[in-house]
């Protein structure tokens, strides 16, 4: 089964950043709206996709009637917000009955831990908990600039509740390694850890207060 659904009404990109998949989204045939609550970033998305509409937003907050969409995307966005509760209800708000909700996080076995080296073999290390929320970053510089990212390590169980108290029932959950043909030696390591988590769930319809 494909994880993203096909083009529907209109589609929500959740942390759409600069817009490249907002961008992939409207050429896949998706009515794409993209939010982020960086304004460089958004002004950034609109620049380079003019043709898609991009709102500056809080993914807790969305200014958007309920049953807006029968699609959001959320990219590598969950594990960077600091409410999760709030932003999948909001989801579930925003969504029509029958919608999807698609996302890809860090794979929370990924963020609980790390390797102790870069051989194929490395051991892996979880020096804390796996089952307590925590928070970690890291640095990237590309092109002479360097930013540091704050995400949060959550627990499956944090994201399954969050989709089941906004109305939502898991369709599929895929956890994604690195290919066998990857050539780079030190890469060889995610082919026994999943690097990410990629799931797809369904808003609900409800009878009374019953999912059907």
């Amino acid at each position: 089964m494909p994880l993203l659904p096909a083009p529907g009404r209109k589609t929500l990109d959740l942390g759409c950043g600069e817009g490249r998949l907002s961008n992939d989204l409207a050429r896949l045939g998706h009515t794409v709206v993209g939010i982020d609550r960086s304004p460089m970033l958004v002004e950034a998305a609109r620049a380079a996709y003019p043709e898609i509409a991009f709102e500056l937003a809080d993914a807790a907050s969305l200014p958007f009637p309920d049953k807006s969409f029968d699609c959001v995307v959320a990219f590598m966005s969950l594990h960077d917000t600091d409410d999760l509760d709030a932003v999948i209800g909001e989801c579930g708000r925003v969504l029509s009955e029958g919608g999807r909700l698609c996302f890809a996080i860090i794979h929370p076995i990924n963020s609980a831990g790390w390797f102790d080296d870069v051989t194929p073999d490395a051991g892996f290390v979880i020096e804390g908990s796996y089952l307590d929320e925590s928070f970690y970053e890291h640095s990237r510089a590309r092109g002479g600039l360097a930013m540091t990212f704050v995400s949060k390590h959550r627990p499956l169980q944090s994201y399954s509740d969050a989709l089941a108290q906004a109305g939502f029932q898991i369709e599929s959950f895929r956890e994604q390694g690195v290919p066998d043909t990857v050539q780079q030696e030190w890469a060889r390591r995610w082919q026994r850890i999943p690097l990410f988590l990629h799931c797809r769930a369904i808003k609900a319809e409800f009878r009374g207060n019953t999912p059907l």
